[in-house]
């Protein structure tokens, strides 16, 4: 069995391919191009490289969210695509699940967060010796978040682009029960987003039903309703 993900949902785009549970192939892409130019050549490539191919593979995942609002409409776009030709299976796959799983065993608390701006971040919490949750994805005040992660009382690890923007403030708020991912850690690793994908192929679900995460609504459309509100 065949299974191809794709993550466009942060700053580093991401393909692997796995078959009958072994990765085949993870490749990360960081560069100036827009993950739009970036993806389609690097599916080619995981294909080229394993001799597998996209006609034989079983099923197709996507990390949906939660992320870039562009960046995770071009992947699940891309994956509906790939998806259709066969009518084959889609699964999804979550953004602060995935980072946090690639440095499970940490023994404390996981703390993956993305910058949301205005002070505050999407982050979410996983006990690090068996990724069990802890705290749903949500946007938050990055001081509102600290506060729940600490009430745990254990070492936190910080990872995510969210973590180097609030890195100082976290240090000061935390202290030495704050530890922070070195940048070969912190982002999301697509071989660790299609092991969860993997172990949750019974939830999959058809390329019409594959949906983006959003935590909160596109900026356009919070200023649009915004204007709504005091326009009507």
């Amino acid at each position: 069995m065949i299974l191809l993900l794709i993550d466009t949902s942060g700053p580093v785009a991401g393909v692997a391919l796995m078959e009958d549970g072994k990765v085949r192939y993870e490749a990360m892409c960081v560069n100036s191009f827009t993950h739009s130019q970036s993806m389609l050549p690097m599916v080619e490539e995981a294909y080229l490289h394993t001799g597998l191919s996209v006609d034989k593979t079983d099923y197709f995942a996507c990390v949906t969210g939660p992320g870039s609002f562009t960046g995770v409409r071009i992947g699940v776009s891309t994956v509906k695509a790939l998806a259709q030709v066969g009518n084959k299976p889609c699964v999804m796959v979550d953004a602060l699940e995935s980072m946090a799983n690639g440095v499970r065993y940490f023994g404390g608390i996981l703390c993956p967060i993305q910058d949301a701006r205005a002070g505050q971040v999407y982050g979410a919490a996983f006990e690090g010796t068996t990724m069990e949750r802890l705290l749903p994805d949500e946007p938050l005040i990055l001081e509102e978040y600290l506060e729940k992660v600490a009430a745990y009382g254990k070492k936190m690890l910080f990872l995510g682009d969210g973590m180097p923007v609030h890195r100082e403030k976290i240090g000061a708020m935390l202290g030495d029960k704050a530890v922070f991912a070195p940048a070969q850690l912190s982002y999301l690793r697509p071989a660790a987003a299609v092991e969860l994908a993997w172990n949750r192929i019974e939830e999959a679900v058809s390329y019409l039903e594959l949906q983006p995460l959003y935590l909160r609504a596109p900026s356009a459309e919070r200023q649009k309703n915004l204007k709504e509100k005091y326009n009507g």
